[in-house]
């Protein structure tokens, strides 16, 4: 899904010369990262040009990622709200797996606590990839969009608890806001940003990611009811020889996509299931596994080989075009219960809580933060771009959508009213943050639009 896509074939033989890269005139800078770095070299196993090598090309963009999430969403709302609403919910709650490992799951929960973990595997890839060799590894550089990722999970959190100061019972509640769909943002800046400076990407993206360890930290910790040690240590070891496997034959998966599949995955399977089985939300199972898989060029011999973007090229197909619209597909299924419902809905504490965090919480603690981290360290933005522009982006940061939706499937029983308004809030507020965000930023893209065609250096502080 990049802002700025480089054009390479989907495969090339091992030896061939290196294709050259066509830019598109929108004048942004293609970086290494979660949504867009160079694609890796081709698996021999795997014919150019092929129509399942196509579709995957296009699953891997960012625009049509979020278009997926859309449809999937309204088709649900839709559903949940037709005539037919009780094959929905029948469906969303029909069981299925293995009861003798508590595997005796419905499809909602399947959803939630199996396919979301693979979007939580790429998640854990780009967390090691920032840590390692990204932004993240120097903190001092980092320092400003870390504050800001922080002020925009902190605030969001109190505006909800003070909003459901006289609420108990509605609490628990408190984290939904403090998520930012990374995908969804992205697919919006894609949409509406083709002129506006690479470093506002940049900032976005860090942002995003330590916005993703905070929740991911979040679920771990305040989400788990009961740890049951023993499956949980029994996990260590199928994520050990994951992990070992994924060390000493980097080269061998990396080229040969049937191996990374019958190999790696069923010890991948075998953590996911011990850690659910130990009580801790599933997810994190995925997010363990990414920190297992190498993100350094392993050089066994030949060219360098980087098995975590070769496995983030395979799975993030699968991951946004199958994993996360399904996900969105059972989450959003709510019976609004026309309009006398839905305005009911939209004044409850729960409501008002989440899209005031989101709306309001979210810009206001990530400007208010890189404001006082600018003031306290005497680091500067990025000359590229002005504080407006981080305004649009503040807001754009107000999308929770995905993990929003997780953590208020989390935070209340699935029965009860305050779980609908929840998942009400964040589709509202997530609409509203992408219109307020669009606006602002469409609006500053079309002065850079006309701004000199040396916009991206300190020229661009005139727009």
């Amino acid at each position: 899904m990049p802002l700025h896509h480089t054009t390479t074939p989907a495969h090339r033989e091992p030896g061939s010369p290196e294709p050259v890269v066509q830019e598109e005139p929108s004048g942004f800078v293609s970086e290494p990262g979660f949504f867009n770095h160079p694609e890796p070299t081709c698996e021999p196993d795997h014919p150019a040009g092929g129509a399942l090598s196509r579709l995957q090309d296009v699953l891997r963009r960012e625009t049509v990622a979020g278009i997926l999430l859309v449809v999937a969403a309204v088709i649900a709302l839709v559903w949940a709200n037709s005539p037919a609403a009780d094959s929905y919910f029948q469906l969303r709650d029909l069981e299925v797996g293995y009861e003798p490992w508590n595997l005796n799951l419905s499809l909602g929960t399947w959803a939630a606590d199996g396919l979301l973990a693979i979007f939580f595997f790429l998640v854990g890839l780009e967390l090691k990839r920032e840590f390692v060799a990204g932004d993240l590894r120097d903190l001092r550089k980092a320092a400003v969009p870390v504050a800001a990722a922080v002020g925009g999970v902190v605030v969001p959190a109190l505006i909800y608890a003070a909003v459901n100061a006289r609420n108990p019972e509605t609490l628990g509640g408190w984290a939904i806001p403090t998520a930012t769909d990374i995908a969804f943002a992205v697919a919006v800046l894609a949409i509406v940003g083709s002129h506006l400076p690479s470093a506002l990407r940049l900032f976005l993206l860090t942002l995003a990611v330590v916005d993703d360890l905070l929740a991911i930290t979040i679920i771990a910790i305040f989400y788990t009811d009961e740890v049951h040690v023993l499956p949980l240590l029994l996990a260590l070891v199928p994520l050990a020889v994951f992990g070992l496997l994924a060390h000493r034959f980097p080269r061998f998966f990396a080229h040969r996509t049937w191996a990374a599949w019958a190999i790696l995955v069923p010890p991948a399977v075998i953590t996911w299931a011990l850690v659910h089985e130990a009580g801790i939300h599933a997810t994190v199972a995925g997010v363990l596994l990414g920190f297992a898989v190498p993100v350094m060029g392993a050089r066994a011999s030949g060219e360098p080989v980087e098995l975590a973007e070769h496995l983030e090229h395979r799975v993030r197909p699968l991951s946004a075009g199958f994993a996360v619209p399904v996900f969105a597909f059972f989450s959003t299924g709510v019976a609004v219960g026309g309009w006398d419902g839905l305005t009911t809905a939209l004044a409850a504490p729960v409501t008002l809580g989440i899209i005031a965090g989101l709306i309001l919480g979210k810009p206001l603690g990530i400007i208010s933060a890189t404001w006082l981290t600018t003031v306290l360290t005497g680091r500067k933005l990025d000359p590229s771009y002005r504080w407006i522009d981080l305004v649009g982006i503040a807001l754009l940061a107000g999308i929770g959508f995905t993990v929003s939706l997780l953590i208020a499937e989390l935070s209340f029983d699935p029965s009860a009213a305050a779980g609908d308004q929840a998942k009400v809030a964040v589709l509202t507020a997530s609409v509203l943050a992408a219109v307020l965000a669009g606006g602002v930023l469409a609006v500053r893209n079309r002065r850079y639009r006309s701004a000199s065609p040396r916009v991206f250096g300190n020229d661009a502080a005139e727009a």
